[in-house]
């Protein structure tokens, strides 16, 4: 299976002035673009590996053969996460959470606005590249995390 870059589910220029036009472009069709042709490379002569997805490549990373999984980590990871970045922002988004989400966070951080300085301060304190996550953790509660680079909780 050849992974894919998916089309974003909104136009470009969709998300200003939160992101602008040229930052969509660049994130996807070229950083994004990249890991998915990296990860499909990496994959060519994997067959037992090339019909996961990309999430399960990740989750079973271990598994990987050694000789491609810095390739499977940076790329798949890129891939997963970026996939997902497109998939929870919308036009018009933004806002508090409601329902259950909204009863957990007030849970664990002990107001929203908490919640996001967590977040801003787990990105923020995160040297190069990487990622800031709400996380469910082993214990059943929310927390914040961070990865380096392309890599996921």
């Amino acid at each position: 299976m050849a992974h894919e870059l998916p089309a974003l589910p909104y136009d470009y220029s969709a998300l200003e002035p939160y992101i602008d036009e040229q930052t969509m472009h660049l994130h996807h069709d070229k950083h994004h673009a990249t890991y998915v042709t990296n990860l499909n490379n990496a994959l060519k002569d994997q067959s037992e590996y090339a019909s996961l997805s990309a999430e399960d490549l990740v989750r079973r990373l271990n598994e990987v053969p050694e000789s491609i999984r810095t390739a499977v980590r940076n790329s798949g990871g890129g891939h997963v996460n970026h996939t997902m970045f497109w998939q929870i922002m919308k036009p018009q988004g933004g806002g508090e959470p409601t329902g259950a989400l909204a009863s957990a966070i007030q849970s664990a951080f002990g107001s929203f606005d908490a919640f996001k300085t967590a977040l801003n301060d787990a990105g923020a304190k995160r040297f190069g590249s990487g990622w800031a996550w709400l996380v469910l953790d082993k214990s059943g509660k929310l927390s914040v995390t961070s990865t380096a680079n392309q890599d996921n909780p």
